[in-house]
């Protein structure tokens, strides 16, 4: 039967850590008990595939979307926008604390500098980060703050996998403790128990269009045809599965800090609240022997020869940004790279 519930979905861990899964449990298990919104758990959002039964939910829902995942708000909006799930951007008071110090003066400005999301619908889309408390209490009362505003209209969800399931379907998902046992069938026997469709842990870039200027300098520096190009001449991450497992060279190179790799042990490029666009150089390299672009050439060329090709350094690839260098004004952060070229460290 058709409701007015807000929909919430969260969001495996890909790690076996038992606190993790306590955690997921536990949440689930309390919001089903309460019946104020309805349910859904799927895989690690990263891992699903366009036709996993997880993601063609998460495609199915019409109203407001509170998607609780182990990653950063920001990819976890892009994973869900690339796919299709889009909606406007919700705000949740369970966030990340960020040093406004930390954030600079452009960082206010970032989002508008980028092609833009397009066209949204105007349902709302929340996204939050599982990893910001440890507490179950925080985000029941996160969820439950969000539903009091929201008044959604949902429809008929087609099974588990896609909605509201119940205890006992709980239990054979999660293997939670407090949910009731399988009822048997007539012969005594418990039924068959469907297992939720496997995924296998992925690596491939997303874009953040509010970022991104459609420089295509990431298109040129990628060897692995990665990227490729709607009919409008916008980037797109075409086959993700050519990505190479660990390498975000094409992220270090892109001036507006628009490429997100998601499971990126390095908060900037794994989409980190906070970052600023159009970073030329990474900060924790400040007085090293590397820049980032420096990174980026070494990681690529790794990759290339573990391919069995040969390595190409900044020959490749770096035609643009090298090309634009001496056309563009200065700014206060190339002042600070010439003095500090100028430094003998």
């Amino acid at each position: 039967m058709a409701g007015k519930k807000l929909t919430v979905v969260i969001s495996q861990s890909q790690s076996k850590n038992p606190k993790n899964k306590d955690l997921e449990e536990t949440l689930a298990a309390r919001l089903l008990m309460d019946g104020t919104v309805e349910v859904a758990v799927v895989p690690h959002l990263y891992d699903l595939h366009a036709e996993h039964t997880g993601m063609l939910f998460l495609k199915s829902v019409p109203g407001d979307l509170v998607v609780l995942s182990w990653l950063y708000p920001r990819p976890t909006r892009w994973v869900l926008h690339r796919q299709g799930v889009r909606g406007q951007e919700g705000m949740t008071l369970l966030e990340e604390e960020v040093d406004d110090d930390e954030m600079g003066d452009e960082a206010e400005e970032s989002p508008g500098r980028g092609v833009g999301m397009g066209e949204l619908p105007k349902r709302k889309l929340y996204c939050i980060d599982l990893r910001v408390s440890s507490s179950v209490d925080d985000y029941f009362n996160e969820i439950q703050r969000i539903a009091k505003e929201k008044s959604v209209e949902t429809v008929d969800l087609m099974g588990w996998i896609q909605g509201s399931p119940k205890p006992e379907q709980l239990q054979r998902y999660l293997r939670t403790p407090e949910a009731p046992a399988a009822q048997t069938n007539g012969n005594g026997q418990a039924p068959a128990v469907e297992e939720p469709e496997p995924v296998k842990r992925r690596w491939y870039p997303v874009i953040d269009y509010e970022r991104c200027t459609n420089c295509l300098e990431c298109i040129d520096f990628c060897l692995f045809g990665v990227y490729g190009v709607t009919d409008s001449d916008l980037i797109l991450v075409e086959t993700q599965d050519n990505c190479k497992k660990g390498c975000p060279a094409c992220s270090r190179v892109c001036p507006e800090n628009a490429i997100i790799f998601p499971g990126h042990k390095t908060p900037a490029i794994a989409g980190a609240p906070g970052e600023v666009a159009g970073f030329k150089i990474d900060l924790s390299k400040l007085f090293g022997a590397e820049n980032s672009i420096d990174i980026a050439v070494r990681e690529r060329d790794r990759e290339l020869v573990a391919d069995g090709r040969d390595a190409v350094g900044e020959e490749v690839g770096l035609r643009k940004r090298q090309a634009d260098k001496g056309s563009k004004p200065k700014d206060e952060l190339d002042d600070l790279m010439d003095s500090l070229d100028e430094l003998s460290l």
